[in-house]
C-alpha cells in the first residue's frame, strides 16, 4: 500500500496568529500564551482576518510526538474563563518549582545584583556585593553599645567619697553627701532600731558610723569656734607694738566724767575730738608721740556684758575714786569686774583739790580688796588727780603708758584683721553700722568678715573723727558699713579671704546655734550610767552690812544637793543697781535685796527686762526663798496608786455610745474619773480615761468590788473578752530640799 500524505486543514477564524504559533513552538509543551483581543475593529493588517481555504500541510521532519499531540484532538478554548484558569495553574506550578530553588543553601557572599547568564559565569564575572550604609551604620551603633555597656558597668560600681561631717547634720543633707537615697539611710536606721525623718538631726557620732557603714570615708568637721580659734592665734613674726585699750570705771559720783573730758582735752594732736562719744563711744588720743584708745562705759552694762561674753578687750582699767567719799559698794563691782577679766587697775584719785580729801583713807580702803599702791610696797599704780585744776593728768597718762609698756602690748600688723563689737545701730540711710575696735591685723576697706551670725564686705570705714578711711590698725576704733545685720555688743569680727568662707561660717554658726542644743544621739552603757550634770542656781545678794552678806553666804554654801547647788556670783553691800540688774539678766540669775531697797533706774530697768528683785528681812526667809526656787528646779515625784480592777466578760453595741465593755469589777473599785489601763495578754494596750460608766442601765459614778458593769473609755472601743481594766491614780508630790 502507498502511504497517502496527510493533510491538516483549519478552518474558521483562527485564535492565534502565526507568528504567536511560531513563539509557541519554541516554548515548549506547558507554555500558554494568552492574547488580548483589541476591541479596534479590524482593518489592514489587524489579525481577525479571515482565513476559509488555506491548509497547514505538516512536514515529513516533525517528530511522531507533534503527530500524536496533534492526532489527539484538544477541545478549543473558547471562554476567558478557562483561559484565566489554565493561566493560574500554570503559574502556580512555577511558582512551586522556583520556591524549591530557593531551599537550597546560599552562600552570603554569592549575592548577585544582576541576571546571572551562562556567558557571565563563565567569565568569572560574580563579584561580592559591597555592604550598605545603612548596614555600616547599624555595625558602628552595636559597637558604640557594647562600649556603652562595659563603661557603665565600671561606673556602677561604689565610689568611695571623703563626707564631711559636722557637729549636727540632718539625715536628708547627710544622704545628700553621700550621693545616697534619703530612704536607704532612713531605712539602715530603722534597722538600728532608731525612729527617725528625713529632717531629724543626727549627732556627729551616729553620721560617722553610717558613713562608714555606706562605704565612704568620713571626715568631721571643725566647730565654728575651732575655726575662728586658729585664725586668732597670733603670730610670733612681725609683731609690732600697739596702743592700749583703756576703759574709765568708776562711781558716777566720783568725777568719772569730768577725768574723761579732762583726757579728751590733752590731745595735741587735733582739736576735732569732741563727737567721738556720739559717734562710736570710743576715741584715740595722742600724747608724747604715744597713742591711747579709751572706751567710753558710762555704768558697768556694756563692761558685764562683754564680760559674760568672755570679751577680754579692755588692757587697762582705770579706777575713778572720789578722795573724799572713800570706796563705795559700785567702786568694789568695778574691782571684781576688772579681776574677772583678768585686766590690770591704774586707780586715780580724784578731787584731791578739796579740802576735806584723805587719798591715804582711799589707799588703806583698797587694801581689802587686794590692790596695793606702790608706797605700800605694792604693784598698784595709783595717781592724785583733780579734774578740777588738772591736777597730775600727765601722770596719770605716764602711768597708763608705763603699764601698756609693762604688758609689752605687741601685734600682728598685716594679717587679717579681727576684733570686737563694741555696739551695733541701725542708721536711717547707711542701714546697719557696727563700731568696733580692731585688735590684730589691718581692716581694710573691701575686706569680707564674719560677727556673730552675721558677715559682710566693708564698704566704708569711718574712724572716730567722722573721716573715711582706707584701713584701720590696731587698737583704732571705726565704724563698719556693710554687715547684712546688727551685731551684738561683744560678737568677735574677723575677716576671712572671700565671701564664700564668710558666708559659710556664719552658716555654721547659725546651724550650731540652732540645732546644736539637742541632736540626736544613742544611749550607750557608758552614757546610760554616767551622772548627770548639776544645775546650778545663780545668785546675786545684795545687803545692808558687811556682817549679814557674810551670814547669808555661809548659810547658803551650807545648802547641799545631788541635782541642784547654789552659785553666789555677786555678794555686795548696798542698795540695787542697774549694774545688778543686766548681771543678773546676763546670768539668768536670781537677784536677792536684802534690807535693802532698789534705785528708781533700776526698778525701772528691772520691769523692762521681766527681772524679780526679791526683798527680804529676816535671813530665814532669805534662806527659805532659796531652797524653793532650788526645789523649782527638781523633777516632781510621780506616784501611782491602783484603786480596781475589772475582767471584761462580753462586748456589747449600744446605738449613740458605740461599743461598750461588759465588766465585772474583781477588786477594788471603779469610778467614773480614774484612769484606766487595757491590759491584753500581761502586755499594756491603751491608757486612757473612763468616758461612762452603766450599772443596769443607768449611768452611775461608782462600781464596787463584785459588781458588774457597762464600762466605756474616751476614744478607744477596740475591746475584746478576757481584756482587764486596770483602774489607777497619778499623785504628782513636789520634791523640796
Amino acid at each position: 500500500m502507498e502511504k497517502k500524505k496527510t493533510k491538516l486543514t483549519i478552518s474558521g477564524s483562527p485564535k492565534k496568529s502565526f507568528k504567536n504559533l511560531d513563539s509557541s513552538k519554541s516554548q515548549g509543551r506547558k507554555t500558554v500564551i494568552i492574547e488580548r483581543q483589541s476591541s479596534r475593529p479590524s482593518g489592514k493588517g489587524g489579525f481577525s482576518k479571515q482565513f476559509t481555504n488555506k491548509s497547514i500541510s505538516t512536514n515529513n521532519k516533525i517528530g511522531s510526538n507533534f503527530k500524536s499531540n496533534f492526532s489527539q484532538k484538544i477541545p478549543p478554548i473558547t471562554s476567558d474563563f478557562e483561559k484565566r484558569k489554565l493561566a493560574e495553574q500554570r503559574a502556580t506550578k512555577k511558582l512551586k518549582s522556583k520556591l524549591d530553588v530557593d531551599r537550597k543553601p546560599k552562600l552570603g557572599t554569592e549575592k548577585r545584583q544582576v541576571k546571572l547568564t551562562v556567558s557571565r559565569a563563565l567569565s568569572d564575572e560574580i563579584e561580592t556585593r559591597e555592604r550598605s550604609l545603612a548596614s555600616v551604620k547599624r555595625a558602628r551603633q552595636k559597637e558604640l553599645k557594647n562600649i556603652n555597656k562595659e563603661e557603665n558597668q565600671e561606673n556602677s560600681k561604689p565610689i568611695k567619697r571623703n563626707i564631711n561631717i559636722p557637729e549636727a547634720i540632718t539625715v536628708r543633707e547627710l544622704a545628700n553627701r553621700m550621693a545616697e537615697q534619703s530612704s536607704s539611710v532612713v531605712k539602715f536606721l530603722f534597722g538600728m532600731g532608731v525612729t527617725v525623718t528625713i529632717n531629724q538631726t543626727l549627732a556627729a557620732d551616729t553620721a560617722e558610723y553610717l558613713v562608714k557603714e555606706f562605704g565612704h570615708n568620713p571626715i568631721r568637721e571643725e566647730k565654728a569656734e575651732e575655726i575662728i580659734k586658729k585664725i586668732k592665734e597670733s603670730r610670733t613674726e612681725n609683731l609690732k607694738n600697739r596702743p592700749p585699750i583703756v576703759t574709765v570705771m568708776g562711781h558716777v559720783d566720783h568725777g568719772k566724767t569730768s577725768v574723761l573730758d579732762v583726757l579728751r582735752s590733752t590731745n595735741v594732736v587735733s582739736d576735732e575730738f569732741g563727737g567721738i562719744t556720739q559717734h562710736i563711744g570710743a576715741y584715740q588720743i595722742e600724747s608724747q608721740t604715744k597713742k591711747l584708745t579709751f572706751i567710753d562705759t558710762p555704768g558697768h552694762a556694756a563692761f558685764t556684758e562683754m564680760r559674760a561674753r568672755g570679751s577680754k578687750l579692755t588692757d587697762v582699767v582705770v579706777l575713778v575714786v572720789a578722795a573724799d567719799d572713800g570706796v563705795k559698794p559700785q567702786t568694789i563691782e568695778s574691782i571684781k569686774h576688772a579681776k574677772a577679766a583678768n585686766v590690770p587697775i591704774v586707780v586715780a584719785i580724784n578731787k584731791c583739790d578739796l579740802p576735806d580729801a584723805d587719798p591715804q583713807k582711799i589707799k588703806n580702803q583698797l587694801l581689802e580688796h587686794e590692790l596695793i599702791a606702790e608706797d605700800l610696797s605694792g604693784d598698784t599704780l595709783m595717781v592724785e588727780i583733780s579734774a578740777k585744776t588738772k591736777l597730775n593728768f600727765d601722770k596719770l597718762i605716764e602711768a597708763i603708758v608705763l603699764q601698756a609698756e609693762i604688758l609689752d602690748l605687741k601685734t600682728d600688723f598685716e594679717s587679717k584683721a579681727t576684733g570686737v563689737v563694741l555696739e551695733s545701730k541701725i542708721d536711717t540711710g547707711r542701714g546697719p553700722v557696727a563700731t568696733i575696735i580692731v585688735t590684730s591685723g589691718t581692716l581694710k576697706k573691701g575686706d569680707f568678715f564674719v560677727s556673730g551670725l552675721k558677715w559682710g564686705k566693708v564698704r566704708a570705714i569711718i574712724n572716730d573723727k567722722g573721716i573715711s578711711m582706707n584701713d584701720a590698725l590696731p587698737s583704732t576704733p571705726v565704724e563698719i558699713l556693710g554687715i547684712n545685720g546688727a551685731a551684738k555688743s561683744g560678737d568677735d569680727f574677723i575677716v576671712l579671704n572671700n565671701e564664700k568662707e564668710a558666708k559659710k561660717l556664719s552658716e555654721n554658726r547659725a546651724e550650731e546655734k540652732k540645732i546644736g542644743k539637742n541632736p540626736l544621739t544613742f544611749a550607750t552603757q557608758e552614757s546610760a550610767f554616767t551622772d548627770k550634770s548639776t544645775e546650778e542656781l545663780n545668785l546675786i545678794i545684795k545687803s545692808d552690812v558687811h556682817g549679814s552678806s557674810e551670814a547669808i553666804k555661809n548659810a547658803v554654801s551650807k545648802i547641799k544637793h545631788d541635782e541642784v547647788k547654789p552659785k553666789i556670783i555677786l555678794s555686795d553691800i548696798g542698795m540695787v543697781t542697774e549694774t545688778d540688774v543686766t548681771l543678773a539678766k546676763a546670768s539668768n540669775a536670781v537677784l536677792i535685796a536684802f534690807n535693802v531697797k532698789p534705785s528708781k533706774e533700776a526698778k525701772k530697768l528691772a520691769e523692762n527686762e521681766n527681772i524679780k528683785i526679791s526683798s527680804y528681812n529676816i535671813i530665814y526667809e532669805v534662806l527659805d526663798y532659796i531652797k524653793k526656787r532650788m526645789s523649782g528646779l527638781l523633777s516632781p515625784d510621780v506616784k501611782e496608786t491602783i484603786t480596781g480592777t475589772a475582767q471584761i466578760l462580753e462586748i456589747f453595741k449600744v446605738s449613740g455610745a458605740g461599743k461598750v465593755a461588759g465588766s465585772k469589777v474583781t477588786e477594788g473599785e471603779i469610778t467614773s474619773i480614774s484612769e484606766v489601763r487595757i491590759i491584753r495578754d500581761g502586755t499594756i494596750i491603751y491608757t486612757g480615761k473612763i468616758g461612762t460608766l452603766f450599772r443596769e442601765k443607768n449611768q452611775v459614778k461608782q462600781v464596787s468590788n463584785g459588781q458588774e458593769c457597762g464600762i466605756t473609755i474616751k476614744d478607744y472601743m477596740d475591746f475584746q473578752k478576757n481584756d482587764t481594766i486596770e483602774a489607777f491614780n497619778k499623785t504628782s508630790t513636789e520634791r523640796s530640799i
